[in-house]
């Protein structure tokens, strides 16, 4: 008989939820314990002139390349290095003017512990993540954390659950203490995270997507139906700007306007954009964020935005699909 025909349904389930309450359980239990020591480590990486280093061994390590990570992505210089290829020459990656965050929750790791008189040596302070604040690691650190957990979600109590969930939230509290100390903000988030979604609506500007130039579908006041169909059609933005001499915009003529016009049965062929422009279409500046352009079309319902200057003069067009296409949107 297979593991799977002997597969209990209802208790995979229980041991789910009893793993969560233990892991929420630990993790309520580590907030009223935050006190001094959490300031004082905040402090020291506030007071940081390099980068924090982050050492851990098994799953102290993995937990540790995340807390790294989100250091780094949240305004504080971080890195993560291997304890064990510490020894054998990567901490040389380590200078005087770095903060070590080193977390075990034994405080025991052999590989990490023969490191730390070596960092003591060369005057670097270390933050120290354990659960047991007697721990060789306590003992050589300068401030201490307690990531201490009353018991592991894993039934047998052997492998890491609960403790790994509570070095994980310690480490995205200190991240959030230092985000909100150095006054962080979603630019600056953003900086960090070109290639998301938040860094393409924060980054993007109009002018990084809007049509100019040639690529414009525009027709003076006296232009013909017909001519101004073939600008239309040329350009292909659904629109033709109506200009003066000197670039001015005057009016718009959309699609939308065309099939209004048809519907109403008049004589195109006698019509001048003149004629049947919109006067004062919907414009945005250039050094505008490419998502204000996308909030502008969705509260006016319109899917074409002209871009000018402080002068009015026509500088380009933005158009939803612009948008899509850069994933504003």
């Amino acid at each position: 008989m297979t593991e799977a025909a002997n597969f209990d349904a209802a208790r995979a389930v229980a041991m789910a939820r009893q793993a969560l309450q233990i892991e929420a359980r630990a993790l309520t239990e580590l907030g009223p314990r935050l006190g001094d020591e959490f300031a004082r480590a905040a402090r020291l990486v506030l007071d940081c002139k390099g980068r924090v280093v982050v050492m851990g061994m098994g799953k102290s390590g993995h937990v540790g390349r995340k807390i790294a990570a989100t250091l780094a992505s949240t305004g504080t210089p971080a890195m993560f290095v291997h304890p064990g290829e510490a020894a054998h020459g990567d901490l040389g990656m380590v200078t005087t003017r770095d903060v070590v965050l080193a977390l075990s929750n034994s405080g025991e790791s052999d590989e990490l512990n023969a490191i730390l008189p070596v960092l003591r040596r060369l005057g670097v302070p270390i933050i120290a993540m354990t659960g047991r604040a007697e721990s060789s690691l306590a003992n050589h650190a300068d401030v201490v954390l307690d990531s201490a957990v009353a018991e592991e979600a894993c039934p047998l109590k052997l492998a890491p659950t609960a403790s790994t969930t509570a070095q994980m939230a310690l480490g995205d509290a200190l991240a959030v203490a230092l985000l909100d100390a150095r006054g962080f903000r979603e630019e600056d988030f953003a900086r960090s995270h070109p290639g998301g979604a938040l860094g393409r609506k924060l980054l993007t500007h109009v002018r990084d997507l809007m049509r100019s130039g040639d690529a414009l579908p525009r027709v003076g006041l006296d232009a013909g139906f017909t001519e101004m169909m073939r600008e239309m059609s040329a350009k292909a933005l659904g629109a033709a700007v109506i200009v003066d001499a000197a670039d001015k915009v005057l009016g718009i003529f959309t699609d939308g306007d065309l099939r209004r016009l048809v519907e109403s049965g008049r004589d195109l062929r006698s019509l001048q954009a003149t004629d049947v422009m919109k006067k004062g279409p919907r414009t945005i500046r250039a050094e505008a964020l490419a998502v204000d352009a996308a909030e502008l079309m969705e509260t006016a319902r319109i899917t074409l935005v002209l871009v000018v200057d402080e002068q009015n003069t026509l500088q380009g067009a933005i158009s939803i699909n612009d948008l899509m296409s850069a994933k504003v949107i």
